[in-house]
């Protein structure tokens, strides 16, 4: 399937679902192509043919960016190396949720549960592992009376009441002779939040032109916390404890005009501000809901709030 036709497909079966989307971003190699809100679960996506083709560098930016807009990021594609995505089956790429078209749907829309993920060497299945040691002692079970009976080793249990991977026929012979439910569906949100927890936030400007570094370096100092990006519409989030800002750094023209325009779509789905900060002459108060800034005019604001305010003033007055 085309990347087209999927990205068509993909947005599509969201609308169905109830979420509201952004435009999609259509710049080759970039971090994520469009978000996605339904109440107060917001997606970060990547539309892939072959998921394979997202870079270890855009997934960690897609990360990190779903951490600072509060959502998660998720990969829908249609195969992996020369295999077809399995319906019903969440896989990862570089530690990203990764589903295809027919299980977006289900999961969405028609609100099936995912139970099954792919893992080396196979597929395996989540079990409820404290519920299995209580139901195993429940039941005066010891760990090599309940090995025995599945057929597998003293550490195999131990393991699977640690959390450890279970095969699919593995989990179904468990809850046989155990008699009780343990697969529990797999949470994409959750999945997601995992990996986030395991990044190592860095703030790197020294890649930076020397415009941005100096615009970045203002913004901390007036108390935002910066995560610069070079994948994306937007050339850095900036957050404080009250604000979440998509920030853009450019010259006024032509392309800078149609990224804003973006940036605010993104925005309004995204619940965030945005703002480009510009070199130029005359501009617009906005485009858009994206309020232009000129750099001079951030040495009248002293720290985030003021820089809040600013952009409120602007959006409010038009001018």
């Amino acid at each position: 399937m085309e990347k087209i036709a999927l990205m068509d497909k993909v947005t599509d079966i969201l609308k169905l679902a109830g979420f509201a989307t952004s435009d999609a971003y259509t710049v080759r190699h970039k971090s994520f192509d469009f978000v996605a809100r339904k109440d107060k679960n917001l997606l970060l996506l990547k539309v892939l043919s072959n998921i394979d083709g997202l870079s270890r560098e855009s997934s960690h930016e897609m990360k990190l960016l779903a951490r600072y807009l509060l959502g998660a990021p998720l990969l829908v594609g249609a195969k992996t190396r020369d295999k077809a995505l399995e319906t019903g089956v969440m896989y990862k790429r570089y530690g990203i949720p990764s589903i295809n078209v027919r299980t977006l749907y289900e999961y969405f829309v028609e609100h099936i549960p995912i139970y099954v993920y792919a893992g080396p060497g196979g597929f395996y299945v989540g079990i409820d592992n404290e519920l299995l040691r209580e139901v195993r002692f429940d039941k005066n079970m010891s760990l090599g009376g309940l090995a025995t009976k599945l057929g597998v080793t003293r550490r195999c249990i131990s393991r699977y009441e640690e959390g450890m991977d279970v095969t699919i026929e593995t989990a179904v012979k468990l809850e046989e002779i155990l008699k009780m439910i343990l697969i529990e569906p797999l949470d994409l949100v959750e999945e997601s939040n995992i990996e986030r927890d395991q990044e190592v936030e860095h703030v790197d400007l020294s890649d930076l032109s020397d415009i941005e570094q100096n615009i970045l370096t203002t913004m901390m100092d007036m108390g935002f916390e910066v995560f610069p990006t070079s994948k994306s519409p937007f050339n850095a989030v900036s957050t404080d404890s009250h604000s979440t800002i998509l920030t853009g750094i450019s010259q006024y023209n032509h392309s800078m005009v149609k990224r804003a325009r973006l940036v605010s779509s993104i925005s309004s789905v995204a619940l965030t501000e945005s703002v480009f900060i510009v070199e130029g002459g005359t501009l617009p108060a906005k485009i858009e809901d994206t309020v232009l800034i000129k750099r001079k005019e951030l040495d009248r604001i002293d720290d985030s709030l003021g820089f809040v305010d600013f952009i409120q003033n602007k959006k409010g007055s038009g001018l």
